[in-house]
This record gives C-alpha cells, sequence and structure tokens, in this order.
C-alpha cells in the first residue's frame, strides 16, 4: 500500500513538473490570440500549431522554459548556455521540427523581458531558421 502511495506521489509531482512547462506557451498562445488577435502576424491557427511545437520544445532536456513569438518563432531560456549545449538543443529541435525558429533568450534579455508581453513581442528574425539550418527550401 505504501509503495502504491508513493507511485501516485511521484506521478502526480511529475505531472505538475510537465504542466509548469507548459504554462508559458499556453500564456503567450492566450496573449497573442486575445490581445493581438487583429495584428497577428500569422493565421490564428498557426499559434495553435505552435502551441504543440512550444510545449515539446519546453519539455526538452535543455530548455528551462519556452514561449510563443508574434513572429512565428519559438523562444527558448535554456538551462546550459554553452556552445555544445545550445548546438545539442537546436540539432534535436530542428530534427523535429525542419520549417520551425528557434530562438534561445540570454540571461541579458530575461533581465529585461519583465512580462509575457515583452518576450512574444521578441523578434526571432536574428535566428537562423531550421529550413536554412537543414537545407530545406
Amino acid at each position: 500500500m505504501t509503495r502504491m502511495v508513493a507511485i501516485a506521489v511521484l506521478l502526480s509531482l511529475a505531472l505538475n513538473v510537465a504542466r509548469a512547462d507548459s504554462e508559458n506557451c499556453r500564456r503567450s498562445r492566450e496573449y497573442l490570440l486575445g490581445s493581438l488577435s487583429g495584428d497577428l502576424t500569422l493565421p490564428p491557427q498557426a499559434y495553435n500549431d505552435l502551441f504543440k511545437i512550444c510545449n515539446a520544445a519546453a519539455a526538452m532536456s535543455n530548455v528551462r522554459d519556452a514561449y510563443i513569438l508574434r513572429d512565428g518563432g519559438i523562444a527558448v531560456v535554456p538551462k546550459q548556455d554553452s556552445i555544445a549545449a545550445t548546438a545539442a538543443t537546436l540539432s534535436q529541435f530542428c530534427d523535429t521540427y525542419p520549417r520551425a525558429t528557434l530562438r534561445f533568450l540570454t540571461r541579458k534579455e530575461m533581465l529585461l523581458a519583465n512580462s509575457i508581453v515583452s518576450v512574444v513581442q521578441m523578434s526571432s528574425g536574428s535566428s537562423t531558421p531550421c529550413k536554412k539550418i537543414k537545407g530545406i527550401s
């Protein structure tokens, strides 16, 4: 009986962590579809598709947090900011989502970004799209 209780507690904790990882994906999508619905760069359905990609990115091993950007990119806050860790994360992301764009947020950007609104408004234009990395036309 004690073993079953322990398993239930562990499952509950795992579910709470999974929900927490996708919280900013949900909040960024809600902001985009709610507050900016008339001023979006993509059709509303595209942001629902990006929500799935954002949740998958949030679950990646080197990702602390993820957001949907207004221009259609996915922004992530890495756990480790090393070249090797960044390259591995980018490779994994682009293998899974070859037509998406991943933008790594720096510590300085996160200090300046004081709300979900300021993160969502950031551009992914300085990031190389996966299509270019993968050589897809």
